[in-house]
């Protein structure tokens, strides 16, 4: 078998298909998160909390020895980017868990009523019972 058939015959099980294409949507969707939280949630909390934005936050540590530039610690992009983590794991423990709650199975059928000669047997039992003395 040539390594170009032994490829595709492995790029095209269902499991890599699959991960690929959940790599894929992750992507798109980290990305659609992103914007919510950087676009939609950052501006009015960092209004609420005196007109801060978050990704202008830094501290300037002194100068670069070989060019002069300024050496900028960026925390503010960090603190973005835990917020970003934070929305997207709630997210997607709400999707896991609704999808769970979907998935939920369906109740047991009641078990079938006993057979004929079950009854009977269970009849000749209770007339046995009755017949003998206490």
């Amino acid at each position: 078998m040539s390594l170009a058939s032994e490829f595709k015959e492995f790029a095209m099980k269902g499991n890599v298909v699959d991960m690929a294409v959940g790599v894929i949507i992750g992507t798109a969707f980290g990305k659609i998160v992103s914007s919510f939280v950087a676009d939609v949630i950052m501006p009015p909390l960092g209004l609420a909390i005196g007109g801060v934005n978050f990704t202008d936050l830094s501290m300037t540590l002194g100068p670069n020895a070989a060019t002069g530039e300024p050496v900028v610690l960026k925390y503010g992009v960090f603190l973005q980017t835990i917020f970003d983590f934070l929305i997207i794991a709630i997210v997607l423990f709400l999707m896991i868990r609704m999808l769970n709650k979907l998935k939920k199975p369906a109740p047991a059928a009641a078990p079938p009523p006993p057979a004929r000669q079950e009854v009977l047997l269970e009849e000749i039992r209770d007339l046995l019972k009755k017949q003998q003395p206490r």
